[in-house]
């Protein structure tokens, strides 16, 4: 049984179309970029996978059943969901932050468990973020925030993480760093779709890819399947070279100055 399965999915934003004819299967947990240009639908069509949106035509199926006939705690309990930005308006220590990943779990009123206290400990110490856990979310950089709301729906034990742009505005060291934490979690049986922006980021951490173009997808499969010198210029509008990285061999793109 696939993990998650669209079938003819189309959305529309009043007359505008923005996603049309999406299918694919995602049959082992694995990650997934979602890369294209700006306006091609990438989050689109991650709000359609996390049942934020609801499609005009056709379905998403998590597990075998389709997303919107779920309750919206069944939801979260399978997929957690890291926006580009997230604000507080409050001052909230980065524990209180992902305790609120909890919320799922917990009834009305209920006050957290140990099992609720433990599972904050956990994920945070996998997202190396335990020693952050009494400052301030709003008083933290861009990197060390960008972890703590991975830990936040970490802490929701989801099966399917969903992430847009989680690397944008962090400069290179926290890259990696998150990237290598959402690598990691597909060893811990967790399915994760990222959209990205850095191509050749996608192609060194991502193990399967989805390019997008005015809201299709054009091309689907590894990095070294889908990063030609052809799709790249459909996708982009730009002529590239394409040569090996060194270290991990896979496709590594070089934009033309043309």
């Amino acid at each position: 049984m696939s993990i998650v399965n669209v079938e003819d999915l189309h959305f529309s934003y009043g007359k505008i179309q923005a996603l049309k004819d999406i299918n694919f299967k995602i049959e082992d947990y694995k990650m997934v970029g979602i890369l294209g240009s700006n306006g091609s639908g990438k989050t689109t069509l991650l709000k359609n996978i996390s049942g934020y949106l609801k499609p005009s035509k056709g379905n998403v199926f998590i597990m075998g059943k389709s997303i919107h006939k779920m309750r919206s705690k069944d939801r979260a309990m399978i997929i957690g969901y890291v926006p580009q930005d997230m604000y507080f308006d409050f001052e909230f220590t980065s524990y209180d932050v992902v305790m609120m990943g909890r919320t799922p779990y917990l009834k009305r009123f209920q006050r957290e468990t140990k099992k609720d206290v433990n599972s904050v400990r956990d994920v945070m110490i996998l997202t190396n973020t335990w020693d952050l856990k009494d400052r301030y979310v709003n008083e933290l950089s861009g990197g060390q925030r960008q972890r703590v709301y991975i830990a936040r729906a970490l802490a929701q034990e989801p099966k399917i993480l969903l992430l847009d742009e989680p690397i944008s505005h962090l400069d290179v060291k926290y890259q990696i760093e998150v990237l290598s934490i959402l690598k990691q979690l597909t060893t811990k049986n967790i399915l994760v779709f990222a959209v990205l922006h850095d191509i050749n980021l996608s192609s060194q951490f991502c193990d399967f890819i989805l390019l997008m173009k005015d809201g299709e997808i054009i091309s689907m499969g590894t990095p070294n399947e889908v990063l030609t010198v052809e799709n790249i210029k459909t996708a982009f509008s730009v002529d590239a070279d394409i040569i090996r990285n060194p270290i991990t061999d896979t496709p590594l793109i070089i934009l033309s100055k043309k």
